[in-house]
């Protein structure tokens, strides 16, 4: 487990975690809607991939699909109930929903319950807490793109055009397609060199 500067209570197991997403604070965990296909095929970074802006923290991520820690969005361009990662273009009808629980493939050695259900459970609820290791760390569009993203508690966090969480507005999905982002949530814990987990608390 790694070590962060939280104390007090949680009412999750500290060992509750998918390798990607460290559960703290649960509200919700909303497993209504299927996933979309490419939820299980996405590459990752699956929109902008251009190598100075790939986060550091999906160093040696080859698996495809969603993961867990990454943003869960609405997916009507699938169907009506469906969720997935971002749809590759931003669209005004796909917005932010929570936080992925599990990678959609699985991991060796444990059941795969998405593959098996077609169902992605995600985090979602405000108060909700959760410490992630994957996120931005790289700014991914405009002048700045490649540029060091740096975070700091009290930061608001947004999803990104790639779907992992991000503090620049410039940056987040709806923005890209010209509407006001979606609040994720705001950060308690920032990275630092004790800890590489990005811990927010979720305001969808």
């Amino acid at each position: 487990m790694t070590s962060f500067a939280i104390g007090g209570q949680s009412s999750g197991d500290f060992r509750e975690t998918s390798g990607r997403v460290q559960l703290l604070h649960v509200v919700t965990r909303n497993s209504l809607g299927l996933l979309t296909p490419d939820a299980f095929t996405q590459a990752n970074p699956p929109v902008v991939t251009a190598a100075p802006t790939v986060s550091t923290t999906l160093a040696g991520i080859t698996k495809p699909g969603v993961l867990g820690g990454s943003v869960a969005f609405t997916r009507p361009d699938a169907g009506n109930g469906f969720h997935g990662g971002p749809e590759g273009t931003s669209a005004a009808s796909t917005r932010p929903l929570g936080i992925f629980l599990n990678d959609s493939l699985g991991n060796a050695f444990e059941n795969t319950p998405g593959v098996a259900s077609g169902r992605g459970p995600y985090v979602c609820g405000s108060g909700s807490s959760v410490g992630l290791s994957v996120y931005e760390t790289q700014i991914l569009l405009g002048g700045g793109a490649g540029g060091a993203i740096t975070y700091a508690a009290g930061d608001e966090v947004y999803a990104s055009n790639n779907g992992y969480i991000t503090n620049v507005v410039a940056d987040a999905y709806e923005t890209v397609s010209g509407d006001s982002p979606t609040l994720m949530g705001i950060v308690k814990v920032a990275p630092d060199a004790n800890s590489s987990l990005l811990v927010i608390d979720l305001r969808v």
